[in-house]
């Protein structure tokens, strides 16, 4: 029989989710394990990997369909098996509860094969009121540390799983009563067999060499903090986790740190790398988290994200007319800055890492502001769609994702000009008029990008993010669906992101055309952005 891949439940009141992209094609072999396709919920933009192993056909789903819950979107096949059509998924009409009664909350399943999930905190306490939507604990999936919503406004009770447990999926780990409701009493967990460890098998040495030790590894590897994801490729690869320095937060080993240990960026012995090769170039993905920096102020601190080929040092000029008093936190983007270069598949890859990074770098904040230009602009975007309860304003200055249409050949032309000459015709595409660019500045630029390697890199992530010249990811319907005061700042002269896409998305936000400024108004105008920012910011602030 073939096995059913079907669009898997990531939150207990989810009842669809919209398939980003697809990994493989009809009629490609697959893998058990490997990723298949992404679909974007309301937590994150998520990798769904293969339930089997076989070949995949009887695709019923394309990028960008708004996909129920539970709905077939392929069929694996063995090989020699006779290819099927899909039937139709039957409904089953819910029970309605007579009176009421306390609401459920389970362990939701976040992917197919997937059996158990690690309980990694819960945010409220037993007694706790809680809203709907709110966000009650967070769970260890393949893909990430997720968050998990309150099913239910009321009352928790009955925490009946605690920080680090493993429960199976479909588990009730607590109770939300409605108010008024008298508290039951505590129900009994059942008992779960924990899994039996994995003989350890002595490695065959070569001659001369010590077997490494795995059988303690096995034994340490379980406490480790790590994504199912990397504990997944740490088991193909027959590696030992505790040898693979965690790059998330908390130390979390992440599978991109996997794939940097097995490309030997962390072993003692010289091994041979993975590098990309992106024309004359060769660059390889480096391991560590984002680059974060700071500036001490008062109040709310803003996040600043900036834009393809920038880096944190762009904003200077705003950071001036903001004033010295306004506390700063600035990430920079993979392969931008001093972040480290990694490998890239999707925008939502992107995302990913730009929200744990986020996460780490507000960890002590309740709340902030969101500040994001360009490319950054679209992943302030997907921070906010995902981290709303974080967010107390969004400020966007030409953020991409709102339109098909990008000038990629100015793109194309920063990432592969060598000289000052041939980068300084690109750049001026970048301001409302040639002379916002002096030759100085192109110099200037130009030997910040003197590293063959850098401009590989970010070559390479155009061709992921921009393919064909075009802007592939949607986010006008998660700009929609934010709720915090938000603010949209565009050039009238902007011809790299044109500033009709600020009327394109739906919602209640602020449009501000600059007259007389292209794409980078908060280089061309900074005291005019700032002024913008700042009032943006202290109106949301009023309204808290």
């Amino acid at each position: 029989m073939p096995v059913e891949v079907i669009l898997p439940k990531v939150d207990m009141d989810m009842t669809h989710g919209t398939l980003a992209v697809w990994h493989v094609a009809p009629g490609d072999n697959v893998t058990k394990g490997a990723a298949l396709f992404d679909i974007e919920t309301d937590k994150a933009a998520m990798e769904v990997e293969s339930p089997a192993s076989g070949r995949l056909h009887a695709v019923t789903a394309k990028p960008g369909d708004k996909i129920a819950v539970g709905t077939v979107v392929a069929l694996i096949f063995a090989e020699g098996e006779d290819v099927v059509k899909v039937a139709p998924a039957p409904l089953v009409e819910p029970t309605p509860a007579i009176g009421p009664q306390p609401v459920e909350v389970i362990l939701p399943k976040v992917d197919m094969d997937m059996s158990h999930g690690t309980l990694a905190v819960w945010h409220a306490a037993e007694g706790d009121s809680v809203t709907e939507g709110s966000a009650l604990f967070d769970i260890e999936t393949d893909k990430a540390a997720m968050e998990v919503e309150a099913p239910a406004t009321g009352t928790l009770h009955h925490l009946l799983a605690a920080p680090g447990d493993k429960v199976p999926v479909g588990d009730v780990v607590a109770y939300i009563y409605p108010a008024g409701m008298a508290v039951g009493p505590r129900p009994v967990r059942a008992a779960v067999a924990a899994p039996k460890p994995a003989t350890a098998q002595p490695a065959e040495s070569a001659p001369g060499s010590v077997a490494a030790p795995f059988a303690s590894a096995a034994v340490t590897d379980s406490a480790l903090r790590a994504t199912p994801a990397a504990r997944a490729a740490a088991r193909q690869a027959g590696v030992a986790l505790a040898e693979v320095p965690g790059t998330g937060p908390k130390g979390r080993v992440q599978r991109d740190d996997v794939a940097a240990y097995l490309d030997g960026q962390h072993s003692p012995f010289p091994a041979i790398s993975s590098p990309v090769i992106s024309g004359p170039a060769v660059w390889s993905p480096q391991p560590g988290p984002l680059h974060i920096s700071t500036r001490k102020g008062q109040g709310i601190p803003l996040v600043l994200l900036h834009g393809f080929t920038a880096d944190s040092q762009s904003w200077a000029p705003l950071e001036k007319a903001l004033g010295p008093d306004r506390a700063l936190i600035r990430i920079d983007l993979p392969g931008h800055g001093r972040s480290p270069r990694r490998k890239l598949r999707s925008f939502a890859d992107l995302a990913r890492m730009l929200v744990e990074a986020f996460d780490e770098a507000t960890r002590a904040y309740d709340r902030v502001h969101l500040l994001g230009h360009s490319l950054g602009g679209a992943l302030s975007i997907a921070i906010a769609d995902i981290r709303p309860r974080t967010i107390a304003s969004l400020s966007l200055i030409a953020p991409a994702g709102l339109g098909p249409e990008i000038d990629a050949a100015a793109l194309t032309g920063i990432t592969r000009a060598t000289r000052a000459e041939s980068l300084a015709p690109w750049l001026r595409r970048l301001t409302a008029t040639p002379e916002g660019i002096s030759d100085d500045y192109a110099r200037a630029a130009m030997k910040l990008r003197a590293d063959p390697a850098l401009r590989a890199v970010q070559a390479d992530m155009a061709h992921v993010l921009f393919p064909d010249g075009v802007q592939p990811f949607d986010l006008r319907p998660a700009i929609a669906r934010i709720e915090c005061p938000t603010a949209l700042i565009w050039g009238r002269h902007d011809h790299i992101l044109p500033h009709r896409h600020s009327l394109a998305p739906a919602g209640d936000f602020a449009i501000h055309l600059l007259s007389a400024a292209g794409h980078v108004p908060q280089i061309e105008c900074p005291e005019r952005v700032a002024r913008i920012v700042a009032r943006h910011l202290a109106g949301a602030m009023a309204g808290i």
